[in-house]
């Protein structure tokens, strides 16, 4: 899925990959980073993702950030990552949602200036991850909720408010949202 962000002439590009297989991490993200040149492009363990939604607006978040110099790292695809975690310490965000070598669903994200650039983007990604590219695996399973809750610290309390407008997985997915923008709010 490719979507263009009014107001920062940006486009994003979020994918998801099912029995990916990556035995060195960071030598796999550097290639990819290497790959793509000037591209920004971030990746998740996809289990604990709330649907493309909570990485779009992980996204947007980012790039409010800066563009107002409110952001807390200096490369955009960590404040993404920061952002989609609800958390500030790089480190802690890693260790939550980013990948490693046991992430067999893997989300991809991927920002560029213009939409050829990111498709190309996300098609030169699709050749570099091994695994099928499958975007059902950034929906919110019934498998993913506890996980997504605990990440999260979505009570039983604030789930139920929600639940009373919608159904269990878009209420869900509305409060991992909610929590996403919360973060500039904990300064």
């Amino acid at each position: 899925m490719i979507k263009q962000v009014e107001g920062f002439n940006k486009y994003i590009a979020i994918a998801g990959f099912r029995n990916a297989q990556i035995s060195d991490v960071d030598h796999r993200v550097n290639l990819v980073r290497e790959k793509l040149g000037a591209v920004t492009v971030q990746f998740f363990d996809a289990k604990l993702i709330a649907g493309w939604e909570h990485l779009y607006f992980a996204t947007l978040n980012a790039l409010k950030a800066f563009k107002n110099k409110t952001n807390i790292s200096k490369n955009l695809a960590v404040e993404c990552l920061l952002y989609a975690s609800a958390r500030r310490q790089i480190k802690v965000a890693l260790d939550l949602i980013g990948i490693r070598q046991d992430s067999s669903q893997i989300a991809v994200l991927v920002v560029a200036h213009e939409k050829n650039i990111t498709e190309k983007s996300l098609a030169k990604v699709t050749t570099l991850i091994s695994g099928k590219h499958d975007n059902s695996v950034l929906d919110l399973s019934n498998e993913k909720i506890m996980h997504v809750r605990r990440l999260f610290g979505i009570s039983g309390t604030e789930l139920a408010a929600k639940l009373e407008q919608d159904g269990e997985k878009r209420a869900l997915s509305d409060i991992v949202i909610e929590h996403v923008a919360l973060l500039v709010t904990q300064r």
